[in-house]
Protein backbone atom coordinates (compact mmCIF):
# COMPACT_ATOMS: atom_id res chain seq x y z
CA UNK A 1 0.00 0.00 0.00
CA UNK A 2 0.86 3.19 -0.91
CA UNK A 3 2.29 5.66 1.76
CA UNK A 4 0.75 9.17 2.40
CA UNK A 5 2.94 12.04 3.00
CA UNK A 6 2.18 12.44 7.10
CA UNK A 7 2.98 10.92 9.48
CA UNK A 8 -0.18 9.59 10.14
CA UNK A 9 0.23 6.65 7.98
CA UNK A 10 2.42 3.62 7.94
CA UNK A 11 6.33 3.98 7.63
CA UNK A 12 7.44 3.13 4.06
CA UNK A 13 9.43 0.17 2.78
CA UNK A 14 13.03 0.67 3.68
CA UNK A 15 15.53 -0.66 1.21
CA UNK A 16 17.86 -1.43 4.15
CA UNK A 17 19.03 0.82 7.33
CA UNK A 18 22.82 0.83 7.84
CA UNK A 19 25.26 3.08 9.98
CA UNK A 20 25.57 6.44 7.88
CA UNK A 21 29.36 7.05 8.88
CA UNK A 22 30.34 3.66 8.00
CA UNK A 23 28.42 4.39 4.58
CA UNK A 24 29.90 7.90 4.35
CA UNK A 25 33.42 6.47 4.93
CA UNK A 26 33.04 3.37 2.27
CA UNK A 27 31.92 5.90 -0.48
CA UNK A 28 34.41 8.01 0.23
CA UNK A 29 37.51 5.98 0.73
CA UNK A 30 36.16 3.82 -3.15
CA UNK A 31 35.71 7.54 -4.53
CA UNK A 32 39.16 8.04 -3.34
CA UNK A 33 40.19 5.05 -5.37
CA UNK A 34 38.34 5.44 -8.64
CA UNK A 35 40.14 8.95 -8.62
CA UNK A 36 43.24 7.32 -8.48
CA UNK A 37 42.48 4.58 -11.71
CA UNK A 38 41.37 7.36 -14.09
CA UNK A 39 44.18 9.72 -12.94
CA UNK A 40 42.12 12.68 -11.94
CA UNK A 41 43.22 14.36 -8.72
CA UNK A 42 40.33 15.75 -6.59
CA UNK A 43 40.77 19.36 -7.20
CA UNK A 44 40.94 18.70 -10.87
CA UNK A 45 39.20 21.92 -12.50
CA UNK A 46 37.25 21.77 -15.54
CA UNK A 47 37.24 26.19 -16.03
CA UNK A 48 40.12 28.19 -16.30
CA UNK A 49 40.27 31.57 -14.24
CA UNK A 50 39.45 32.64 -10.92
CA UNK A 51 35.82 31.86 -10.02
CA UNK A 52 33.76 35.07 -8.70
CA UNK A 53 31.39 35.44 -5.76
CA UNK A 54 29.08 34.91 -8.76
CA UNK A 55 30.55 32.23 -9.93
CA UNK A 56 30.06 29.99 -7.46
CA UNK A 57 26.19 30.13 -7.58
CA UNK A 58 24.18 28.28 -9.90
CA UNK A 59 25.09 29.55 -12.90
CA UNK A 60 25.00 28.14 -16.43
CA UNK A 61 28.58 27.18 -17.77
CA UNK A 62 30.11 25.58 -20.30
CA UNK A 63 33.71 24.44 -21.01
CA UNK A 64 33.68 26.19 -24.35
CA UNK A 65 33.98 29.87 -25.49
CA UNK A 66 30.11 29.95 -25.20
CA UNK A 67 30.07 29.94 -21.83
CA UNK A 68 26.95 31.90 -20.38
CA UNK A 69 25.48 32.87 -17.22
CA UNK A 70 22.02 31.83 -15.82
CA UNK A 71 19.42 34.76 -16.32
CA UNK A 72 18.00 34.15 -12.49
CA UNK A 73 18.81 36.89 -10.28
CA UNK A 74 17.80 35.83 -6.35
CA UNK A 75 20.19 38.21 -4.56
CA UNK A 76 16.84 39.80 -3.35
CA UNK A 77 15.18 36.52 -3.11
CA UNK A 78 14.92 34.16 -0.14
CA UNK A 79 14.98 30.36 -0.93
CA UNK A 80 12.08 28.60 0.64
CA UNK A 81 12.04 25.16 -0.85
CA UNK A 82 13.99 23.19 -3.09
CA UNK A 83 12.02 20.30 -4.73
CA UNK A 84 14.18 17.79 -7.30
CA UNK A 85 13.36 15.45 -10.34
CA UNK A 86 15.94 13.40 -10.44
CA UNK A 87 17.32 11.07 -13.30
CA UNK A 88 19.58 7.96 -11.90
CA UNK A 89 23.00 8.57 -12.31
CA UNK A 90 25.17 5.72 -14.71
CA UNK A 91 23.86 1.93 -14.72
CA UNK A 92 24.54 -1.11 -16.74
CA UNK A 93 22.91 -1.58 -20.11
CA UNK A 94 19.34 -2.71 -19.50
CA UNK A 95 20.11 -5.80 -21.76
CA UNK A 96 21.31 -8.90 -20.42
CA UNK A 97 24.51 -10.86 -22.76
CA UNK A 98 21.89 -12.95 -24.54
CA UNK A 99 20.04 -10.08 -26.20
CA UNK A 100 20.26 -8.65 -29.64
CA UNK A 101 22.70 -5.99 -28.17
CA UNK A 102 25.05 -8.73 -27.93
CA UNK A 103 24.41 -10.09 -31.46
CA UNK A 104 24.72 -6.20 -32.64
CA UNK A 105 28.68 -6.44 -32.71
CA UNK A 106 31.76 -8.66 -32.82
CA UNK A 107 33.24 -6.70 -30.32
CA UNK A 108 33.15 -6.93 -26.37
CA UNK A 109 30.93 -4.47 -24.09
CA UNK A 110 32.53 -3.19 -21.43
CA UNK A 111 32.73 -5.07 -18.30
CA UNK A 112 30.39 -3.55 -15.91
CA UNK A 113 30.67 -2.99 -12.25
CA UNK A 114 26.96 -3.98 -11.52
CA UNK A 115 24.17 -6.26 -12.86
CA UNK A 116 22.35 -5.37 -15.82
CA UNK A 117 20.14 -2.12 -15.05
CA UNK A 118 21.73 -2.03 -12.06
CA UNK A 119 23.84 1.67 -10.81
CA UNK A 120 27.29 1.13 -11.45
CA UNK A 121 30.28 1.99 -9.25
CA UNK A 122 30.84 4.99 -11.14
CA UNK A 123 27.24 6.25 -11.23
CA UNK A 124 27.63 5.86 -7.16
CA UNK A 125 30.62 8.28 -7.02
CA UNK A 126 29.03 10.66 -8.60
CA UNK A 127 25.96 10.91 -7.09
CA UNK A 128 27.77 11.36 -4.12
CA UNK A 129 29.10 14.27 -5.53
CA UNK A 130 26.21 16.01 -6.37
CA UNK A 131 24.63 15.59 -2.93
CA UNK A 132 27.78 16.98 -1.34
CA UNK A 133 27.74 19.92 -4.39
CA UNK A 134 23.43 20.69 -3.31
CA UNK A 135 24.41 20.84 0.65
CA UNK A 136 27.39 23.20 0.00
CA UNK A 137 24.55 25.35 -2.24
CA UNK A 138 21.47 25.14 0.03
CA UNK A 139 24.08 25.89 3.21
CA UNK A 140 25.32 28.86 1.16
CA UNK A 141 21.30 30.06 0.24
CA UNK A 142 20.61 29.46 4.32
CA UNK A 143 17.86 26.74 3.18
CA UNK A 144 19.71 24.06 5.13
CA UNK A 145 22.74 24.39 7.88
CA UNK A 146 26.14 22.88 7.65
CA UNK A 147 25.67 18.73 8.52
CA UNK A 148 22.03 19.31 9.13
CA UNK A 149 19.93 16.38 10.73
CA UNK A 150 16.34 17.35 9.57
CA UNK A 151 13.27 16.01 10.20
CA UNK A 152 11.22 13.41 8.24
CA UNK A 153 8.84 16.62 7.80
CA UNK A 154 11.55 18.97 6.28
CA UNK A 155 13.17 17.05 3.93
CA UNK A 156 11.79 13.86 1.62
CA UNK A 157 13.90 11.09 -0.18
CA UNK A 158 11.39 8.83 -2.54
CA UNK A 159 12.50 6.96 -5.35
CA UNK A 160 11.03 4.55 -7.96
CA UNK A 161 11.36 0.92 -6.19
CA UNK A 162 13.92 0.00 -9.13
CA UNK A 163 17.88 -0.90 -7.40
CA UNK A 164 19.15 2.21 -9.53
CA UNK A 165 16.87 4.70 -8.33
CA UNK A 166 16.84 3.28 -5.24
CA UNK A 167 20.59 3.07 -5.39
CA UNK A 168 20.93 6.99 -6.98
CA UNK A 169 18.90 8.36 -3.79
CA UNK A 170 21.11 6.79 -1.15
CA UNK A 171 24.06 7.84 -2.47
CA UNK A 172 22.86 11.18 -3.46
CA UNK A 173 21.35 11.67 0.21
CA UNK A 174 24.86 10.26 1.47
CA UNK A 175 26.33 13.24 0.26
CA UNK A 176 23.79 15.71 0.81
CA UNK A 177 23.11 14.23 4.81
CA UNK A 178 26.49 13.17 5.78
CA UNK A 179 25.71 12.65 9.62
CA UNK A 180 22.11 12.26 9.35
CA UNK A 181 20.30 8.89 9.41
CA UNK A 182 17.97 9.47 6.43
CA UNK A 183 16.09 6.85 4.60
CA UNK A 184 14.75 6.23 1.36
CA UNK A 185 11.07 6.22 1.40
CA UNK A 186 10.14 3.50 -1.52
CA UNK A 187 6.56 1.60 -1.74
CA UNK A 188 6.99 -1.08 -3.79
CA UNK A 189 8.57 -4.57 -4.10
CA UNK A 190 12.33 -4.23 -5.14
CA UNK A 191 12.60 -4.41 -8.92
CA UNK A 192 8.43 -2.93 -9.02
CA UNK A 193 7.59 -0.11 -11.10
CA UNK A 194 5.60 2.74 -7.82
CA UNK A 195 3.07 3.96 -10.19
CA UNK A 196 3.85 7.69 -9.46
CA UNK A 197 7.39 7.04 -11.68
CA UNK A 198 5.70 4.21 -14.01
CA UNK A 199 5.68 6.14 -17.39
CA UNK A 200 2.46 3.72 -18.07
CA UNK A 201 -0.76 4.76 -20.04
CA UNK A 202 -3.62 4.40 -17.55
CA UNK A 203 -6.55 4.88 -19.90
CA UNK A 204 -7.07 4.88 -23.83
CA UNK A 205 -9.79 5.26 -25.83
CA UNK A 206 -10.19 6.12 -29.72
CA UNK A 207 -9.96 9.89 -29.26
CA UNK A 208 -6.67 9.76 -27.62
CA UNK A 209 -5.01 7.39 -29.47
CA UNK A 210 -5.92 9.94 -32.81
CA UNK A 211 -4.44 12.49 -31.07
CA UNK A 212 -1.24 11.06 -29.79
CA UNK A 213 -0.39 9.66 -33.32
CA UNK A 214 -0.88 12.70 -34.98
CA UNK A 215 1.19 14.61 -32.40
CA UNK A 216 3.71 11.96 -33.07
CA UNK A 217 3.49 12.15 -36.41
CA UNK A 218 4.57 15.87 -36.34
CA UNK A 219 8.04 15.10 -35.16
CA UNK A 220 8.56 13.72 -38.64
CA UNK A 221 7.72 16.68 -40.39
CA UNK A 222 5.78 16.17 -43.90
CA UNK A 223 6.86 12.59 -44.26
CA UNK A 224 4.55 12.10 -40.84
CA UNK A 225 5.92 9.06 -38.65
CA UNK A 226 7.89 7.88 -41.42
CA UNK A 227 9.88 10.97 -41.63
CA UNK A 228 11.22 10.29 -37.68
CA UNK A 229 14.00 7.09 -38.79
CA UNK A 230 14.66 8.87 -42.17
CA UNK A 231 15.59 12.23 -40.46
CA UNK A 232 18.32 9.71 -37.97
CA UNK A 233 19.80 8.40 -41.48
CA UNK A 234 23.33 9.85 -40.55
CA UNK A 235 23.39 8.92 -37.17
CA UNK A 236 21.90 5.41 -38.01
CA UNK A 237 24.88 4.99 -40.44
CA UNK A 238 27.19 6.14 -38.18
CA UNK A 239 26.23 4.02 -35.34
CA UNK A 240 26.59 0.61 -37.06
CA UNK A 241 30.22 1.94 -38.49
CA UNK A 242 31.58 2.09 -34.80
CA UNK A 243 29.55 -1.24 -33.52
CA UNK A 244 30.44 -2.83 -36.97
CA UNK A 245 27.13 -4.04 -37.22
CA UNK A 246 27.95 -5.73 -40.80
CA UNK A 247 30.15 -7.85 -38.95
CA UNK A 248 28.09 -8.88 -36.07
CA UNK A 249 26.33 -12.15 -35.75
CA UNK A 250 22.92 -10.87 -36.58
CA UNK A 251 24.30 -8.60 -39.29
CA UNK A 252 25.80 -12.25 -40.08
CA UNK A 253 22.58 -14.47 -39.68
CA UNK A 254 20.05 -11.65 -40.69
CA UNK A 255 21.61 -9.74 -43.24
CA UNK A 256 21.31 -6.79 -41.07
CA UNK A 257 23.87 -4.59 -42.32
CA UNK A 258 22.92 -1.09 -41.48
CA UNK A 259 19.50 0.99 -39.27
CA UNK A 260 16.55 0.89 -41.92
CA UNK A 261 15.07 4.24 -41.87
CA UNK A 262 11.41 2.63 -42.78
CA UNK A 263 10.02 0.08 -40.00
CA UNK A 264 8.88 2.21 -37.04
CA UNK A 265 5.25 1.99 -35.53
CA UNK A 266 4.18 2.88 -32.67
CA UNK A 267 2.43 1.07 -29.93
CA UNK A 268 -0.36 1.40 -27.02
CA UNK A 269 -1.38 -0.58 -24.79
CA UNK A 270 -3.56 -0.04 -21.31
CA UNK A 271 -1.09 -0.20 -18.16
CA UNK A 272 2.14 -0.24 -19.96
CA UNK A 273 4.54 2.23 -21.15
CA UNK A 274 4.12 3.33 -24.95
CA UNK A 275 6.22 1.18 -27.22
CA UNK A 276 7.54 1.33 -30.34
CA UNK A 277 9.43 -1.06 -33.01
CA UNK A 278 11.31 -1.34 -35.62
CA UNK A 279 15.00 0.07 -36.15
CA UNK A 280 14.87 2.92 -33.43
CA UNK A 281 14.28 0.57 -30.92
CA UNK A 282 17.18 -1.82 -32.06
CA UNK A 283 19.61 1.10 -32.67
CA UNK A 284 18.51 3.24 -29.21
CA UNK A 285 19.06 -0.07 -27.59
CA UNK A 286 22.93 0.40 -28.91
CA UNK A 287 23.08 3.94 -28.59
CA UNK A 288 22.28 3.48 -24.81
CA UNK A 289 25.08 1.25 -24.39
CA UNK A 290 27.24 2.84 -26.16
CA UNK A 291 27.02 5.98 -24.93
CA UNK A 292 26.89 4.66 -20.81
CA UNK A 293 30.14 3.03 -22.29
CA UNK A 294 31.52 6.29 -23.19
CA UNK A 295 30.83 7.56 -19.37
CA UNK A 296 32.05 4.51 -17.69
CA UNK A 297 35.36 3.79 -19.57
CA UNK A 298 37.92 5.89 -18.89
CA UNK A 299 39.81 5.27 -22.49
CA UNK A 300 37.47 7.18 -25.20
CA UNK A 301 38.66 5.32 -27.99
CA UNK A 302 38.24 1.85 -26.21
CA UNK A 303 34.59 3.28 -25.71
CA UNK A 304 34.35 3.50 -28.79
CA UNK A 305 35.41 0.02 -30.24
CA UNK A 306 38.70 1.63 -31.65
CA UNK A 307 37.25 4.84 -33.41
CA UNK A 308 38.60 8.30 -32.52
CA UNK A 309 34.73 9.73 -32.18
CA UNK A 310 34.48 13.86 -31.71
CA UNK A 311 32.38 15.22 -29.34
CA UNK A 312 29.34 15.96 -32.21
CA UNK A 313 29.89 11.99 -32.97
CA UNK A 314 28.89 11.10 -29.89
CA UNK A 315 26.27 13.50 -29.89
CA UNK A 316 24.88 12.16 -33.09
CA UNK A 317 25.14 8.49 -31.55
CA UNK A 318 22.98 9.81 -28.62
CA UNK A 319 20.71 11.78 -30.38
CA UNK A 320 19.10 8.59 -31.55
CA UNK A 321 18.28 7.91 -28.13
CA UNK A 322 17.16 11.54 -27.34
CA UNK A 323 14.56 10.80 -30.26
CA UNK A 324 13.42 7.64 -28.90
CA UNK A 325 12.68 9.13 -26.04
CA UNK A 326 10.89 12.03 -27.57
CA UNK A 327 8.53 9.89 -29.59
CA UNK A 328 7.28 7.92 -26.35
CA UNK A 329 7.09 10.58 -23.86
CA UNK A 330 6.51 13.83 -25.25
CA UNK A 331 3.61 14.31 -27.53
CA UNK A 332 1.45 16.34 -25.03
CA UNK A 333 -1.27 14.10 -24.50
CA UNK A 334 0.52 11.34 -24.04
CA UNK A 335 2.86 13.05 -21.35
CA UNK A 336 -0.55 14.51 -19.95
CA UNK A 337 -1.68 10.72 -19.55
CA UNK A 338 1.28 9.38 -18.55
CA UNK A 339 2.78 11.89 -16.15
CA UNK A 340 -0.18 12.90 -14.30
CA UNK A 341 0.56 10.81 -10.92
CA UNK A 342 3.85 12.60 -10.92
CA UNK A 343 2.68 15.87 -11.53
CA UNK A 344 0.31 15.30 -8.89
CA UNK A 345 3.26 14.27 -6.39
CA UNK A 346 5.23 17.32 -7.51
CA UNK A 347 2.44 19.94 -7.09
CA UNK A 348 1.95 18.16 -3.66
CA UNK A 349 5.80 18.82 -2.63
CA UNK A 350 5.80 22.52 -4.11
CA UNK A 351 2.48 23.51 -1.45
CA UNK A 352 3.70 21.23 1.49
CA UNK A 353 4.74 24.13 3.76
CA UNK A 354 6.62 21.62 6.02
CA UNK A 355 8.98 20.67 3.36
CA UNK A 356 12.17 22.25 2.67
CA UNK A 357 13.59 19.91 0.33
CA UNK A 358 11.86 17.06 -1.70
CA UNK A 359 14.10 14.68 -4.09
CA UNK A 360 12.44 11.79 -6.46
CA UNK A 361 14.50 9.61 -7.88
CA UNK A 362 13.35 8.38 -11.26
CA UNK A 363 13.87 7.96 -15.10
CA UNK A 364 14.48 9.81 -18.19
CA UNK A 365 10.79 8.99 -18.90
CA UNK A 366 10.07 10.99 -15.81
CA UNK A 367 11.99 13.94 -17.11
CA UNK A 368 10.66 14.06 -20.84
CA UNK A 369 7.36 13.11 -19.73
CA UNK A 370 6.44 16.23 -16.97
CA UNK A 371 8.45 18.95 -18.83
CA UNK A 372 6.41 17.98 -21.68
CA UNK A 373 3.28 17.69 -20.20
CA UNK A 374 3.92 21.40 -18.42
CA UNK A 375 4.74 22.63 -21.82
CA UNK A 376 8.34 23.60 -21.61
CA UNK A 377 9.94 25.30 -24.29
CA UNK A 378 12.23 22.99 -26.61
CA UNK A 379 15.76 22.53 -25.37
CA UNK A 380 19.20 21.69 -26.30
CA UNK A 381 21.67 21.31 -22.67
CA UNK A 382 25.14 22.69 -24.13
CA UNK A 383 28.67 20.40 -22.45
CA UNK A 384 26.18 17.22 -22.80
CA UNK A 385 25.80 14.70 -25.18
CA UNK A 386 22.65 13.38 -23.77
CA UNK A 387 20.83 16.99 -24.72
CA UNK A 388 17.63 16.27 -22.96
CA UNK A 389 17.67 14.16 -19.96
CA UNK A 390 20.94 13.39 -19.22
CA UNK A 391 22.53 11.07 -17.04
CA UNK A 392 22.05 11.80 -13.25
CA UNK A 393 20.26 14.90 -15.02
CA UNK A 394 17.78 16.94 -12.06
CA UNK A 395 15.19 19.13 -12.97
CA UNK A 396 15.60 21.41 -9.61
CA UNK A 397 12.21 23.34 -8.83
CA UNK A 398 13.01 26.34 -6.20
CA UNK A 399 10.27 28.63 -4.28
CA UNK A 400 11.91 31.61 -3.45
CA UNK A 401 10.19 34.52 -1.63
CA UNK A 402 10.36 37.79 -2.35
CA UNK A 403 10.91 41.00 -0.33
CA UNK A 404 7.44 42.11 -0.85
CA UNK A 405 6.01 38.29 0.16
CA UNK A 406 5.22 37.22 -2.81
CA UNK A 407 6.37 33.55 -3.57
CA UNK A 408 8.23 32.95 -7.22
CA UNK A 409 9.70 29.77 -8.67
CA UNK A 410 12.43 29.07 -11.03
CA UNK A 411 13.17 25.96 -13.08
CA UNK A 412 16.73 24.29 -14.02
CA UNK A 413 18.52 21.40 -15.48
CA UNK A 414 21.40 20.53 -13.21
CA UNK A 415 24.27 18.31 -14.93
CA UNK A 416 27.60 17.38 -14.95
CA UNK A 417 29.31 17.90 -18.05
CA UNK A 418 30.97 15.22 -20.23
CA UNK A 419 34.85 15.79 -18.99
CA UNK A 420 32.98 16.29 -15.01
CA UNK A 421 31.17 12.60 -16.03
CA UNK A 422 34.33 10.69 -17.25
CA UNK A 423 37.11 12.31 -14.77
CA UNK A 424 34.81 11.76 -11.73
CA UNK A 425 35.87 15.56 -10.73
CA UNK A 426 34.94 17.22 -7.54
CA UNK A 427 31.85 19.35 -7.60
CA UNK A 428 32.08 22.47 -5.44
CA UNK A 429 30.84 25.96 -5.32
CA UNK A 430 34.14 26.63 -7.24
CA UNK A 431 33.52 23.96 -10.07
CA UNK A 432 29.95 23.49 -9.95
CA UNK A 433 27.94 21.15 -12.42
CA UNK A 434 25.71 22.91 -15.55
CA UNK A 435 23.16 24.64 -15.22
CA UNK A 436 20.50 25.35 -17.95
CA UNK A 437 17.10 27.74 -16.98
CA UNK A 438 14.31 25.98 -18.20
CA UNK A 439 11.19 27.87 -19.71
CA UNK A 440 7.56 27.44 -19.95
CA UNK A 441 5.66 28.62 -23.18
CA UNK A 442 3.00 30.17 -22.19
CA UNK A 443 4.20 31.95 -18.62
CA UNK A 444 6.09 35.06 -18.37
CA UNK A 445 9.47 35.43 -16.00
CA UNK A 446 9.67 38.47 -13.98
CA UNK A 447 13.04 40.96 -14.68
CA UNK A 448 14.45 38.26 -11.97
CA UNK A 449 13.96 35.53 -14.36
CA UNK A 450 11.36 33.87 -11.77
CA UNK A 451 7.84 32.67 -12.79
CA UNK A 452 4.89 33.61 -10.07
CA UNK A 453 4.24 30.67 -7.88
CA UNK A 454 0.56 30.77 -7.74
CA UNK A 455 0.74 31.19 -11.90
CA UNK A 456 2.88 27.90 -11.92
CA UNK A 457 0.73 25.74 -9.38
CA UNK A 458 -2.37 27.04 -11.57
CA UNK A 459 -0.21 25.47 -14.76
CA UNK A 460 0.05 22.50 -12.99
CA UNK A 461 -3.74 21.97 -12.39
CA UNK A 462 -4.31 22.83 -16.13
CA UNK A 463 -2.08 19.62 -16.87
CA UNK A 464 -3.34 17.91 -14.48
CA UNK A 465 -6.70 18.37 -15.21
CA UNK A 466 -6.59 17.76 -18.77
CA UNK A 467 -6.06 14.32 -17.79
CA UNK A 468 -9.23 14.16 -17.18
CA UNK A 469 -10.27 15.38 -20.46
CA UNK A 470 -8.57 12.88 -22.16
CA UNK A 471 -9.55 10.35 -20.14
CA UNK A 472 -13.49 11.46 -21.09
CA UNK A 473 -12.79 10.89 -24.25
CA UNK A 474 -13.10 14.31 -25.20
Amino acid sequence: MKKAKDETKAKPTRLFRHNRTFFTMFVATMMTLMLMVTGCSPGAKTYNGSSTSQEKDLVTQTQRKDRVTSAVKDKNYKLEETVILSRHNIRAPLSDKDSDLYKMTPHKWHEWSSATGELSLRGGNLETLMGQYFRKYLVSKNLMTENENPSDKAVRIYANSMQRTIATARYFSSGFLPVANTDVEYHEKLGTMDPVFNPQLTFLNDTFTKKAMDEIGTMGGKQGIGGIEKGLTKEYKLLANVIDLKDSEKGKKEDYAKFPTNDLKINFELNKEPALTGSLKAATTASDALTLQYYEEPNAKKAAFGEKLTESQWEEISKIKDVYGEVLFTAPVVAQNIANPMLKEIKSELTNKNRKFTFLSGHDSNVYSVLAALDFKDYKLPNAIEKEAPIGGKVVMEKWKGADGKQFITFKMIYLSVDQIRNVQAIDLDNPPMVYDLSIKDLKKNSDGMYNFNDVITHFDQSIAAYDTLKAGK
